[in-house]
């Protein structure tokens, strides 16, 4: 049975944080992009581009995005495609979807002004307890604990929490311990260097202890041990699935690309025509076939096994599609595209 969060000292909880303060100082990320003249709307698109994401990937698409919508007002009037356009590669849309409808319901109840509240936060799409209380933490200098993969990792490891993190009872033993080491003052750089603690020093394999200014009373490393924490839920085999991407091209050399339904997975971007192995109408359509080599896109749920196949039309009109335009290639890979959509069409370009 999980225990519950221990009542931990005034002084140990100082003395915890400042120890990661003064790591941070030293050792910390001060130079990202979001962390230059920090306002709430630029930390709500890192926090959203972060989340299952590293921050090596994240920089240049949060320079190219915020360049395209600098302000939460060009976010909610562009179109949903120029936003995925934008997300393109960096997966996860669900992500760029809720961003775009909770910039709209920002500039309609807000106008010029963000939330201030934890709630208020939480009430727009794709905002969670964690993400909220970054965003406030770090742009607004709020007390709010926060709780994403790394700060995780760290209290997991300090306190040799052996239950798995996905049940209740450890979430809120957690969260508990995260609002006791949570000083008063320097809340902003004390959660930035929570986040860096967990990505740099604490890290998911290959932990390196010896720069942790937590190390001394750390229970995992007195135990030798500090990757076997925190415990996952374990996992089951990841089901595959096989599929045809179909790269169709008219004489004039243009791509067919359909868009994809709202909901599910890729929703709102263009991709490739598919079909389902050894049931495929496209086949049979006259033109000059080829096969591709097939390769492996892994999703959260399941493996996707992709079977490339060109097909040259004689004559374009026979074949027609609800939702599908004809693309020069240029303009195809201008629009928002699947990773593994965008690498086969990049290949045409080699």
């Amino acid at each position: 049975m999980t225990q519950a969060a221990p009542k931990i000292a005034i002084g140990k909880a100082k003395l915890f944080s400042q120890r990661v303060l003064a790591w941070y100082y030293q050792a910390g990320r001060h130079d990202l992009p979001w962390q230059q003249d920090i306002n709430p709307y630029k930390v709500w698109v890192s926090e959203i581009m972060l989340q299952q994401t590293q921050v090596n990937t994240v920089i240049p698409y949060y320079h190219a995005f915020m360049q395209a919508f600098p302000d939460v007002h060009a976010l909610a009037a562009a179109e949903q495609a120029q936003v995925l356009q934008y997300w393109s590669g960096l997966g996860y849309y669900a992500r760029a979807r809720n961003l775009h409808k909770a910039a709209q319901i920002l500039v309609s109840e807000y106008g010029r002004q963000f939330p201030q509240t934890l709630e208020q936060w939480q009430a727009l799409p794709g905002i969670g307890r964690s993400t909220a209380g970054a965003i406030l933490a770090l742009s607004m200098a709020q007390r709010q604990p926060i709780m994403d993969g790394n700060v995780k990792r760290v209290l997991c490891r300090y306190h040799a929490i052996g239950e798995q993190t996905h049940l209740s009872a450890t979430q809120k033993q957690l969260w508990d311990l995260a609002e006791q080491y949570t000083p008063d003052e320097e809340v902003g750089a004390y959660t930035q260097a929570m986040m860096d603690l967990g990505a740099t020093v604490c890290r998911r394999s290959q932990p390196t202890c010896l720069y942790c200014p937590l190390s001394e009373d750390c229970k995992a490393r007195q135990q030798g041990n500090p990757t076997a924490y925190p415990v996952s839920k374990k996992r089951a085999p990841l089901p595959t699935q096989a599929r045809q991407l179909w790269l169709i091209q008219n004489p004039a050399g243009e791509i067919l690309l359909q868009k994809r339904p709202q909901t599910g997975i890729w929703g709102g971007l263009w991709s490739l025509p598919e079909c389902e192995e050894g049931d495929c109408a496209y086949q049979s359509l006259a033109g000059e076939h080829k096969q591709g080599k097939a390769f492996r896109h892994t999703f959260t749920h399941y493996h996707l096994a992709i079977s490339p196949r060109y097909l040259q039309l004689a004559n374009p009109e026979q074949i027609k599609l609800a939702s599908s335009r004809w693309f020069a290639l240029d303009a195809a890979l201008a629009e928002g595209l699947p990773k593994p959509v965008r690498s086969l069409l990049l290949r045409l370009n080699a």
